[in-house]
Parts: C-alpha cells; sequence; structure tokens
C-alpha cells in the first residue's frame, strides 16, 4: 500500500461521502476511539468541515481515562474544532460487546446535537457483522450488516479496506491505540478477524470481505423495498394500539413479520433478535390459544408482553 495515496485516497472517499449524503452539512461529529479506523477519519474530516472529536471512555480498562485523554489531544492536534471525552458506565444486559456497544452509541447520541455523527467502520466490520448475523441466525435485517446512513450515524468507511486506514495513520505519522479487546479470543469478533476471516480468504482465494459487504448492500436494498411495504400494511391492519389479527395473518411472512416487529419498537420494544419476532408472529400464524410473549422492552425494570385476546394482538408492560 502507497502510503501517500492512502491518506488521499482516504480524503477522496469522504469528501464523495459527503457530496452525495450529507450536501449542506457545515459542521460534523466523528466517534473517536484512538484506534486506526477512526484516527484516519478524524484526520481527513478535520480537514474537510469544522470537526468535533467525541470519544466514548467505557471505563473497562486500567488505562482508558489516559486512552481517552490521548485521543483527545491527538484530535486537537490535527486540527478538529472541539474534542471531548465522554466518561459512560457500562452495564451488564447482552453480555460485555452488547453493553459497551449501547452505552457508547447512548453518549454519543446524547452529545451530537444536530450534527451527523461520522463513524469510521471499514468493509473489514462490515464484513465481520455479516459473518456474526449469519452465525446467529438472526435473519436478513442482521445479515445485512451496517447501514452507510441511518441517522446520525454516518459511515463513510464502508467501502475502505482497514489497510488503507492504518497505511493512512503511518504516512500522518500518527500512532493508533491498539485495543487489547480486538485480539482477545475471549470474544467472537475478534476471533473472526484474526481466524475466521483469513481461513475464509485462503480456502475461497480470496475476495470474501468484499463478497460479504456486497452480499449486505443488495440485502439492505431487498430489506428497504420490504419495509415500505410494511408500513403500508400496519396502517391497514392497526387498531387503536394493537393489531388486527385475521387482517395480520393474510399478509405475505415477510411482511407480516416486519409489521410485527414495527408495532413493537413503536410499543417499547429493544433489542429485538429473529426467534423473539417469530415468537409473536406465531400468535397469528399458528394460533393454538397458546399464551403470551415476553420481548425485551426499553426500560430494565419491565417487560413487554405481546398477547393475543379476542381476534387482537396487544402489547402491555409487566415489571421484572
Amino acid at each position: 500500500m502507497d502510503r501517500p495515496r492512502a491518506v488521499a485516497g482516504l480524503r477522496a472517499e469522504v469528501a464523495r461521502f459527503a457530496r452525495k449524503h450529507l450536501a449542506g452539512a457545515q459542521r460534523w461529529c466523528v466517534a473517536l476511539s484512538g484506534g486506526p479506523d477512526s484516527l484516519a477519519l478524524t484526520a481527513v474530516a478535520a480537514d474537510l468541515l469544522p470537526t468535533t472529536a467525541l470519544i466514548v471512555d467505557h471505563g473497562l480498562q486500567p488505562d482508558s481515562a489516559a486512552v481517552t485523554d490521548a485521543a483527545r489531544g491527538e484530535a486537537l492536534r490535527l486540527g478538529c474544532a472541539d474534542a471531548r471525552v465522554l466518561r459512560v458506565s457500562v452495564g451488564t444486559s447482552g453480555g460485555p460487546e452488547a453493553a459497551a456497544r449501547t452505552a457508547r452509541y447512548d453518549a454519543l447520541r446524547a452529545a451530537h446535537g444536530d450534527a451527523p455523527v461520522l463513524l469510521g467502520h471499514t468493509l473489514d466490520d462490515q464484513a465481520e457483522t455479516v459473518l456474526l448475523g449469519l452465525g446467529r441466525g438472526s435473519g436478513p435485517r442482521s445479515i445485512a450488516g451496517m447501514r452507510v446512513c441511518d441517522p446520525p450515524w454516518y459511515r463513510p468507511l464502508l467501502g475502505v479496506r482497514r489497510a488503507v486506514t492504518v497505511a493512512a495513520c503511518a504516512d500522518l505519522g500518527l500512532r493508533p491505540w491498539a485495543d487489547p479487546h480486538n485480539r482477545d479470543p475471549r470474544y467472537t469478533r475478534s476471533r473472526l478477524r484474526a481466524e475466521v476471516l483469513p481461513l475464509l480468504e485462503d480456502v475461497l482465494s480470496g475476495g470474501v470481505a468484499e463478497a460479504l459487504a456486497r452480499t449486505a448492500a443488495a440485502l439492505q436494498e431487498d430489506n428497504d423495498t420490504l419495509d415500505t411495504q410494511a408500513d403500508l400494511a400496519l396502517a391497514d391492519v392497526a387498531c387503536g394500539a394493537g393489531l388486527d389479527a385475521a387482517r395480520l395473518a393474510k399478509l405475505p411472512a415477510a411482511i407480516r413479520r416486519r409489521v410485527i416487529r414495527s408495532w413493537l419498537l413503536a410499543g417499547g420494544a429493544r433489542g429485538l433478535s429473529d426467534p423473539q419476532i417469530q415468537g409473536v408472529d406465531a400468535l397469528v400464524s399458528a394460533w393454538r390459544g397458546q399464551g403470551p410473549v415476553a420481548v425485551p422492552s426499553n426500560s430494565v425494570r419491565q417487560r413487554l408482553i405481546a398477547a393475543r385476546r379476542n381476534g387482537m394482538l396487544t402489547l402491555h408492560r409487566e415489571p421484572i
């Protein structure tokens, strides 16, 4: 990788992304971890628009405060207009990776104001995400990976390989932080990165990461079309706060489950899995008088209960 070309290519990629997806933006934020992807993104972003670096300190490692303070100093040296450290408390729900991700996004959401937030996810991250979705059997929405634009989140590097960001940092004389979690075999994504993807690249003679990313993009287009149809169908089957089970049953399965998902999310559900949606769908598609289905809610002390009563799907909360 020619390093000067890496920086120029990265800058051109982010500039093209901004013209296409953020035309008229006067400023933006970058979620900066200190790693090579977000550090390279911060460097080129600060050269294009006034940039605020948002650095989340998860407090999960003894030196986390020093790491985030160093990242803040680097952001200011790179020309960021502002750099803020956001210190968070990570819970336990969903396991350590999911809990850290929830805390991180909650902090970024509270801090960005009305500015778009650039995230440093690369094509390699997208490939890993698709493999995780495949392994979990979480359905097409999970296999579709991360979206390029999901306001306020924007991912300008999803078409860029990780090697480019590493080369760009080297060319700029930056010393990225190496997160030890990325090399810890206790974490599934770490093993995918270190073991599974290299093996697939070897067995299938290369191009696997790019192929997985293309799969994600194709599935996102399909999902968008089905979601639009589901939005229209939801208006037809909604009765007050519930859903008419008879009308719902007439919908194609792919549309019906999307209607149910949207309805659950609007009612306060969070972190839905495909098996949970399938369980609620069974109250319509395989109704035998079975009992209600519990799904996680946006309140840590409550759960949501979906039930079928008098031909209607209903939703209520119960304390945990």
